[in-house]
């Protein structure tokens, strides 16, 4: 289940992403997110593969697995949201 979650955060980072390059407010935060969000899905990629190969499911739907994806979303969203913060704060002190 964590992986599904992974997979979904970094599609919607990746999509944030791409429409603020459109706009031309590039945000490091959000293509950082995005980075780690796709590092996190390669690897539960990997480790469902190895699964597969030791005769399990690809896909974890405990409980469990569930609670890890989560903490890891969480995690995320507060690296994102302090890395935001900082580029705010960047900003405001490069305009004074």
């Amino acid at each position: 289940m964590c992986l599904i979650m992974t997979i979904v955060a970094a599609v919607v980072f990746t999509v944030l992403f791409v429409v603020s390059k459109k706009r031309g407010s590039e945000s490091k935060s959000v293509f950082t997110t995005m980075l780690m969000f796709w590092a996190a899905s390669l690897m539960w990629s990997v480790d469902g593969i190895a699964s597969v190969l030791e005769g399990e499911g690809f896909f974890d739907i405990s409980v469990e697995d569930t609670i890890l994806g989560v903490i890891i979303l969480v995690a995320g969203l507060v690296v994102f949201a302090a890395l935001s913060a900082k580029e705010k704060f960047a900003h405001k002190a490069q305009k004074a």
